[in-house]
């Protein structure tokens, strides 16, 4: 099945989004995005069979600028050569039975500077330093932190199928013990 959202905002803007991708289903995003912007598109496969998808972006005249088949997670980083819709879509039509989860973050944009008069003639002050790297610290902070929730989910559920496997395996040796016995 098919199903589209549209994502729209002013000026830079991210889109963060973890989302389920059933068996044989294929799932679209939509950015409307202004000519010469700075984009990248980065996702990651949390769960569901191999932690594989295929991914692909295409601009506003349908040309693809980014196509990779069965990635288990990938950045890619472009700018923007026209205004309009682009698409980036998610695909799990070659997985009959496994059902995936999805991580993606679609930023658009460039971060407006901290403060606005940034572009005077004078210096900033040693406040203003401070707040900057503390601004971009707190930033690569946020990062870390989405990736290592991330890797937990994915390490939660390789522990939980692990889990079941070994539920499996003790019951089918319990039977077995019990025919051998009998």
């Amino acid at each position: 099945g098919w199903m589209t959202l549209l994502l729209v905002a002013c000026a830079a803007r991210a889109s963060e989004i973890t989302f389920e991708l059933p068996d044989n289903a294929k799932q679209c995003f939509y950015e409307e995005i202004v000519q010469g912007t700075k984009c990248t598109l980065e996702f990651q496969v949390i769960t569901g069979g191999h932690y594989d998808v295929d991914c692909r972006l295409e601009g506003p005249d349908g040309a693809v600028l980014y196509k990779e088949m069965k990635k288990q997670y990938d950045s890619f980083t472009f700018t923007a050569s026209r205004n309009g819709t682009y698409k980036f879509c998610f695909s799990n039509e070659f997985s009959t039975f496994t059902h995936k989860t999805v991580y993606f973050d679609f930023q658009v944009g460039e971060d407006p500077p901290l403060f606005p008069s940034e572009n005077r003639a004078t210096a900033l002050t040693q406040m203003e330093s401070a707040c900057v790297s503390i601004h971009e610290a707190l930033k690569s902070v946020i990062d870390y932190q989405t990736h290592f929730r991330l890797r937990e989910a994915q390490g939660r559920s390789r522990a939980e199928d692990l889990n079941t496997r070994v539920a499996y395996w003790s019951i089918g040796e319990a039977i077995i013990l019990l025919v051998v016995s009998i």
